[in-house]
């Protein structure tokens, strides 16, 4: 949806849509390079490798080979290439630039104002990176290790800063990710923090910030999802998919649980009708908190279950609550200037 977002080539007359609602990331998530990078073309090579196809043939005779190629011979080959690289996050068979679909570089796209006006809905979770890293990652040089290796034009001088930027809980008394829980290493709060934070948190609120400013007429609003699934994985990638659609199983857990099921799955229906969360008051909850408009000058964001603790043996607490944009703020501006970096 993004990255359809940020195609607009004038091609589509009426467009395609009206409004969009982006979760999971935005266009400018985790690094979108040119088809050519050498990553790309690594990956491909261990592809090619793994279904038995011959390294002299030409680019056709290379489609022809995979075409004609069973099904299960491509299948295994893509699941043991995707699983060679899953440990560092350097997924294989991502979006990339190819001139078409990504006409360029997502952050390009936004300085060349080609995108499409229409309203905005967008949100992220406050752990997003807990599923993805290893709970056992414990000494300090993985942790800048693992960003090296990421985005491997980050100069020395950015990965110190990332180092200071997130409080290294083995060297800072202070440091707010240290984790005592069993079966985890001391490096994984901090490393899921600061994944998260990188690959969607940031993003996410960049598109708010960036469309925003662009068009201050148009209806752009933001969202946090705080509610905390388990001790360990925390407010966890996409956790919030099942409350938007009230699924029984979340429903069923409590009256709390309930009414914040009903309270996210009112705000999307009356923006996909309105393209306004607030227009359509409903009957399941019509008393819930006004959702303003992201504005870049002073940004609010509306933060769901942030209280609530009722998962984790604690209290439950209020569905959602208008905020100011400020949680890990910081740290996503430090993200913005290294966009870039993931482009190349």
């Amino acid at each position: 949806i993004g990255h359809i977002l940020i195609n607009d080539e004038g091609q589509y007359n009426p467009p395609l849509f009206h409004k969009v609602i982006l979760e999971s990331g935005a266009p400018t998530s985790r690094a979108v390079r040119p088809y050519s990078a050498p990553i790309h073309e690594a990956q491909f090579a261990d592809f090619l490798a793994e279904t038995g196809c011959p390294a002299n043939l030409s680019a056709a005779e290379t489609f022809a080979y995979l075409r004609a190629a069973p099904t299960e011979v491509v299948q295994k080959a893509q699941i043991a290439v995707f699983d060679k690289y899953n440990p560092s996050l350097r997924w294989a068979f991502q979006p990339v630039v190819d001139g078409d679909i990504i006409p360029r570089p997502p952050m390009e796209s936004w300085r060349l104002n080609k995108w499409r006006k229409v309203p905005i809905m967008t949100g992220f979770n406050r752990n997003e990176g807990s599923i993805y890293i290893s709970k056992k990652v414990s000494a300090s040089s993985e942790f800048t290790s693992f960003f090296a290796d990421l985005l491997p034009l980050l100069s020395k001088e950015d990965v110190d800063t990332i180092d200071k930027l997130y409080p290294d809980p083995l060297t800072i008394p202070t440091s707010p990710y240290k984790e005592s829980l069993d079966g985890t290493g001391a490096q994984y709060r901090r490393l899921e923090i600061a994944y998260g934070q990188y690959a969607y948190v940031a993003p996410v609120r960049q598109t708010a910030d960036l469309a925003s400013r662009a068009d201050p007429a148009l209806p752009v609003y933001l969202y946090q999802w705080g509610l905390e699934s388990s001790l360990l994985d925390r407010a966890r990638h996409g956790e919030n998919m099942y409350y938007e659609t009230c699924e029984p199983a979340k429903t069923k857990i409590s009256p709390t649980q309930k009414e914040l099921c009903l309270t996210l799955n009112a705000y999307l229906a009356s923006f996909i009708v309105a393209g306004d969360p607030n227009a359509v008051r409903g009957e399941s909850a019509p008393e819930r908190p006004v959702w303003e408009r992201y504005v870049a000058e002073d940004p609010k964001a509306l933060v769901f279950a942030e209280e609530n603790k009722e998962l984790i043996g604690g209290e439950a607490g209020i569905p959602a609550r208008l905020c100011a944009d400020t949680w890990a703020r910081k740290e996503s501006e430090f993200w913005w200037t290294k966009v870039d970096v993931s482009q190349q």
